[in-house]
């Protein structure tokens, strides 16, 4: 049996994970950290995490940036494993992260589901084949509107993972307003939609001289990314401290 803490229990995802661990006969949540213990979750809820005294395996984060210091600095003392999914981190945040990583085993993903993990190496791949043929590379991410951050983590994945295959020569282009030119070859156009209840969407596009290619994933429901960042806990309850990712899990 896992027992995890759901750091971030009563935003939206913390809820869906709480649902989905409720049926689940090989892992637990034993207790949650929120902000505001708001909900009836049947485990204890604290809204410090440093006075959570219950022992676990694994920590699940679903919460907001501000919170993930303290997080990264409770999983240190304690030597507890953290699936790390909150999204929109500093360059200096990221630092404290590879740094906690040297003391207890950290999972960071910008996107917890199967299919995107598998999309990460077909862009990848593809990329590599389509450039070198003069291809143009551009993502478009959609979210809902109350998605505080853009671009999504997971569409600068998608971005990291291209430019790997370009050995990082590619820049990132967010917004094209200010400028009047053509597009340079060696960029990354990254657009962010924000509206309605929109999930997750996420597309690649390569646009080459009369044809395109386009890769597509679209999350109906937030149990996509729940299901992942649960097999990531039971994954990593009991692992040695290291910097770990999706990739791990599925193998």
């Amino acid at each position: 049996m896992t027992k995890i803490m759901m750091h971030g229990c009563n935003g939206a995802m913390g809820q869906v994970i709480t649902g989905l661990v409720a049926d689940m006969d090989q892992v637990e949540i034993v207790a949650g950290v929120d902000a505001a213990d708001t909900k009836e979750n049947g485990y204890p809820v604290f809204t410090n995490i440093n006075d959570c005294d219950v022992a676990v395996d694994a920590i699940v984060d679903f919460s907001a940036v501000p919170a993930v210091e303290p997080l990264l600095e409770y999983a240190v003392r304690t030597k507890t494993p953290v699936v790390l999914c909150t999204t929109g981190l500093s360059e200096e945040l990221l630092k404290k992260v590879d740094e906690a990583s040297t003391k207890t085993a950290i999972l960071r993903s910008a996107n917890m589901s199967l299919g995107i993990n598998t999309l990460l190496k077909l862009v990848k791949e593809a990329t590599a084949v389509l450039t070198e043929a003069g291809f143009d590379l551009e993502i478009v991410e959609k979210h809902h509107k109350r998605k505080v951050d853009a671009p999504s983590g997971t569409a600068l994945a998608l971005a990291d993972a291209a430019n790997e295959a370009l050995e990082g020569e590619y820049a990132y282009v967010y917004d094209r307003s200010g400028r009047r030119e053509p597009r340079p070859q060696k960029e990354i156009g990254i657009s962010a939609v924000r509206g309605g209840t929109i999930v997750g969407e996420h597309e690649v596009i390569f646009a080459g001289t009369d044809e395109v290619i386009e890769f597509k994933h679209t999350a109906y429901s937030r149990a996509v990314f729940a299901k992942g960042a649960i097999e990531a806990a039971k994954f990593l309850a009991g692992k040695p401290a290291g910097l770990y990712n999706m990739s791990h899990v599925i193998g």
